[in-house]
């Protein structure tokens, strides 16, 4: 009988990653002929689901995820817990790692009464670090609030097409269906807040967190704490229930119910609102300092911040410190500002675009896969698909990153320069219509990609023939 893995990936965004880590574990395991099946967690929902029988007749399983997977169905099965970028790069030693029985029985059954023993877990964990941990928290918040940040944003964007003031009824460039536009991308941008808390307190205490999470985000929101206070309250959220759970375990079974429809919500939601009232004053001021240091950066020194957004976003490519710029860029959309998220979309679409300008420029320089994917590159970059530079990076990693960030860093400067303003957190040239200055962007871009793509074939040495 053959070794049979299941395995689950997902990343933030729900675009690359999450089916890039699903390919390689697949091949991989392929290679060591062992049975898998992947269950993807992407932007438009769970694909390849895993029933309960395929789980129960499961040798181990990989999870490969920046976001909450819902590992407690996994009972009794032990589990290799990675982030996402692990497997792309190291899918050949998950599988080997799962073969040598490697991993650890999260959630055990006990013996006596076949219920979970959360404990056990608590006191084994140390392959997931605590700030793997909280950045998994993060990120799961991040991938259910950015369909709101772009559609809202899209929606604001278009509205301006009928003129600046087309929402303002007291304003001669009024009209209507400009208005309902700015309505429903407010209401939608709105939801930004409360919606990244509740999925950070989820991601911590599952589904008994998701309404002190949603309390928190909008007491955030209507305080004006923005997205620092949604942040610091999700993990309030969280936490609070852990420590509720911990407070009443000992309660009989029979009051499960009671527990769970009444006790929680209403000690959670008391507790975490309370703390929030009384956080969220400081948390404006520090929203509003962090937003006008910000937005004075962008007039007084475009080129330090276009150099910084720029080798961020291309050092790790959706990774920990991609992620830190582009969800930066996300909170300044929420607030109103779309010239810091141009930059960092400047400098997420160069890589890609890299790897194209020089398989072409450099023929001799590259193999025939890595041609072929240097072209497809080019639809990737074009749809803000940074991952589409990862493999030519892996290659060569100390000699390829410069050259991306080189790249990145021009094209976001150029854009910060030319005053280019992005309603969007992704989409790429998708959302050129709503861009201001969009040909200026375009060509910022292009020359961030020539020049590092220029760079980065003069590091590869010509192919023997």
């Amino acid at each position: 009988m053959k070794y049979k893995i299941v395995a689950a990936t997902g990343c933030p965004t729900g675009v690359a990653h999450t089916f890039m880590a699903q390919e390689k574990l697949e091949q991989a395991a392929k290679a060591k002929g062992v049975t898998i099946k992947v269950e993807t967690h992407g932007q438009i929902g769970v694909e390849n689901e895993l029933t309960p029988e395929e789980i129960a007749q499961a040798d181990v399983v990989i999870i490969a995820a920046d976001k909450d997977v819902d590992d407690e169905r996994f009972v009794g099965k032990k589990i290799i817990d990675v982030p996402v970028i692990q497997g792309i790069k190291n899918a050949e030693q998950l599988i080997q790692d799962a073969l040598d029985g490697k991993g650890i029985v999260k959630y055990p059954l006990d013996d006596e009464d076949k219920t979970v023993k959360y404990s056990e877990y608590n006191n084994q964990v140390k392959d997931l670090n605590i700030g793997s941990k909280l950045y998994r928290h993060l990120m799961n918040g991040v991938s259910h609030m950015l369909p709101f940040v772009v559609s809202g944003g899209v929606l604001i964007a278009i509205s301006f097409l009928w003129g600046i003031y087309s929402a303002d009824p007291n304003n001669e460039q009024y009209n209507i269906i400009a208005a309902k536009l700015m309505e429903i991308g407010g209401v939608s941008m709105g939801l930004m807040t409360p919606i990244f808390a509740a999925f950070i307190a989820q991601s911590i205490g599952k589904r008994p967190a998701l309404a002190p999470g949603f309390v928190a985000g909008m007491i955030s929101h209507v305080g004006g704490a923005g997205f620092l206070g949604g942040l610091v309250g999700g993990f309030i959220a969280g936490y609070v229930i852990k420590l509720l759970e911990h407070s009443f375990k000992k309660l009989p079974k029979s009051l499960d119910g009671l527990k769970a429809i009444f006790i929680l919500p209403v000690l959670s939601v008391l507790i975490v609102g309370a703390i929030m009232v009384i956080l969220v004053a400081p948390m404006n001021s520090i929203n509003q300092t962090m937003m006008n240091f910000l937005a004075s950066f962008e007039d007084s020194n475009p080129v330090l911040l276009g150099l910084i957004v720029g080798m961020m976003c291309a050092f790790d490519f959706g990774g920990p410190i991609n992620k830190a710029a582009y969800v930066t860029g996300t909170v300044l959309l929420g607030q109103g500002n779309y010239s810091f998220m141009a930059g960092v979309s400047a400098a997420c679409i160069a890589p890609p675009l890299v790897t194209t300008v020089a398989v072409l420029l450099f023929k001799d320089r590259f193999t025939k896969d890595e041609r072929n994917a240097g072209l497809v590159n080019a639809i990737l970059g074009s749809t803000h698909i940074t991952e589409g530079a990862i493999p030519f990076a892996a290659k060569d990693p100390l000699k390829a990153i410069p050259s991306f960030m080189l790249g990145s860093s021009i094209a976001a400067i150029l854009t910060y320069l030319l005053k280019v303003q992005v309603p969007a957190p992704h989409g790429g040239f998708l959302v050129l219509p709503v861009v201001t200055h969009p040909i200026q962007w375009v060509i910022a871009i292009l020359i961030g990609a020539i020049i590092g793509g220029i760079a980065l074939g003069l590091t590869r040495k010509k192919l023997v023939d």
